[in-house]
């Protein structure tokens, strides 16, 4: 049996920066390609997981909406870190943000790195 590929997506990018969707819709594809995949939100990204969010932001009108983007990585079992102190500047703490989600630094990204993963950066 072969190991499951694996892929780490870096987003710093939020609302403002339609390459910021482009990540979710290739963690979508990477899902369906049977990579297990670990978003890693930092900066700006940030604010694709908080709660109602990813419900009202859509930047490419010929994606899916992101929030179906998000929930998709998110009922794969994919691991969504969102980085502490870029969470802690704009004020946020763990219940702003959807069930699933964890606030976890870059030790736990580099952790998944360490195994092998292939990383993009968005």
């Amino acid at each position: 049996m072969t190991e499951q590929k694996k892929i780490v997506i870096v987003v710093t990018n939020g609302f403002d920066n339609e390459r910021a969707s482009v990540a979710w819709s290739i963690a979508n594809g990477a899902i369906a390609s049977d990579f297990k995949v670990t978003m890693f939100l930092v900066a700006s990204g940030v604010d694709w997981v908080r709660k109602k969010a990813m419900d009202v932001a859509r930047l490419n009108p010929l994606d899916p909406p992101i929030g179906d983007m998000i929930r998709t990585v998110m009922e794969a079992g994919s691991d969504v870190f969102v980085c502490p102190p870029c969470a802690k500047v704009r004020g946020y703490d763990k219940e702003d943000f959807v069930d699933g989600v964890e606030l976890a630094g870059s030790t736990a990204m580099l952790a998944v790195v360490s195994e092998g993963a292939a990383t993009l950066s968005f």
